[in-house]
């Protein structure tokens, strides 16, 4: 019989194996933990919204292909959305893309517009998609690592000036940050706009967390700063405001040129997607203020009690300023080694988290931060926390 000596695997993918957040929701599951690792929520959101998706199903609607850029219904709530919050105004017909999650989004994002050899700049620690993403690209990712100070996590403006050269071709941002729970201020961002208008490059970013922000804090999309409208490509997804994370609804919004980019690989991959969930979260997007800052208040007071509750366990926390997760040091509690600490901690506390070093490509950077989710219900973070307390 033949040996095969090529290895299966593409080499653009080779270093990605399983995820992180496979490994340990798997072992949340093996060891009975309170799984605090993998985003999502344990419980569902809005009723009527579920209930809407139930009335799509039963009236035939999107149960077959929807339009490949989306249905016109969410498409405009999309639109909507953006013109009432931001200011933004987008052409629902040819500036908006419905996509499979932002996950999509990204990849398709970055398929379309990166050529091989392009360079990439992320924020790190950063989603491990990018990486895979800019890889299938044939892209190079270039990281500007956001780095502690005084309780939370900063840019260095410098650094990421240095970072551009004649090959960059896009800045891949993330805000409000996963998983640092930066929220990238408006003279952050401005600083960052001027940049990518002096070397001419376009900008992606992720801001499906754009409703979890605390504290008063400020989300404001680079997209609606001057010059920049042109050059970026807006994504937002409704799984993190919403709760279903499982419907997989997520969207671009751009000018008609990158959306016409975006979709001429997006129709490559999945085509279409979520047909019935498409008409429930057009209706989502229309709920009333109150909805949004209902989930903004439930999720601060979960960070507030979860991040207290760290902090008593021994952890130094970095108390997030946006999304739902919160990082933490271990080197309080005498440890170094992320994965090893997190490994461990099902046995120690019956928790289970997520080594940050993943999310870097310098690993060490990485290696004593460990990041929670705090998207569970009250109960099971007051537990979590109680058995956290064991490490003290």
């Amino acid at each position: 019989m033949a040996v095969m000596t090529r290895p299966l695997l593409n080499r653009r993918l080779a270093e990605f194996g399983t995820t992180i957040f496979a490994e340990m929701s798997a072992l949340a599951a093996r060891t009975g933990s309170i799984n605090l690792g993998q985003g999502f929520p344990d419980t569902d959101g809005p009723e009527e919204i579920r209930e809407a998706a139930v009335r799509a199903l039963r009236d035939g609607r999107g149960n077959q292909y929807p339009p490949g850029p989306g249905v016109p219904e969410l498409r405009s709530a999309i639109a909507d959305h953006q013109r009432q919050r931001y200011g933004l105004a987008f052409d629902p017909d040819t500036e908006v893309l419905v996509t499979a999650g932002a996950t999509e989004a990204i990849a398709a994002a970055l398929l379309a517009l990166v050529e091989p050899g392009d360079e990439v700049i992320a924020l790190e620690p950063y989603y491990d998609s990018y990486a895979a993403c800019v890889a299938m690209a044939g892209g190079t990712r270039v990281p500007v690592t956001l780095r502690p100070h005084e309780g939370g996590y900063v840019l260095d403006l410098d650094e990421l000036r240095a970072a551009v050269t004649d090959r960059t071709r896009l800045i891949l941002l993330n805000t409000p940050h996963n998983p640092t729970g930066t929220v990238l201020t408006r003279a952050e961002l401005t600083a960052v706009a001027e940049l990518a208008i002096e070397r001419d490059l376009l900008v992606v970013t992720d801001e499906v967390y754009e409703h979890l922000v605390f504290d008063g804090t400020e989300h404001v999309p680079i997209a609606s700063l001057p010059g920049m409208r042109e050059r970026t490509v807006t994504i937002g997804s409704a799984g993190k405001t919403f709760s279903f994370t499982g419907w997989k609804v997520g969207w671009i919004t751009a000018s008609l040129g990158l959306t016409a980019a975006v979709r001429s690989a997006k129709q490559f991959l999945t085509y279409v997607s979520s047909g019935p969930f498409q008409y429930a979260i057009a209706e989502a997007l229309r709920l009333p203020a109150a909805y949004f800052d209902g989930l903004r208040a439930d999720l601060e007071a979960k960070r507030d009690l979860l991040s207290d509750g760290l902090a008593q366990a021994g952890f130094a926390v970095y108390r997030p300023a946006g999304t739902y997760f919160v990082t933490t040091d271990i080197r309080p509690l005498g440890a170094e080694d992320g994965f090893a600490f997190c490994r461990s901690l099902p046995e120690r506390a019956g928790v289970v988290a997520i080594p940050n070093a993943v999310f870097y490509d310098d690993r060490e950077a990485g290696a004593p931060f460990v990041r929670f989710a705090f998207c569970k219900k009250t109960e099971v973070l007051e537990e979590a926390v109680s058995r956290l307390k064991r490490l003290a």
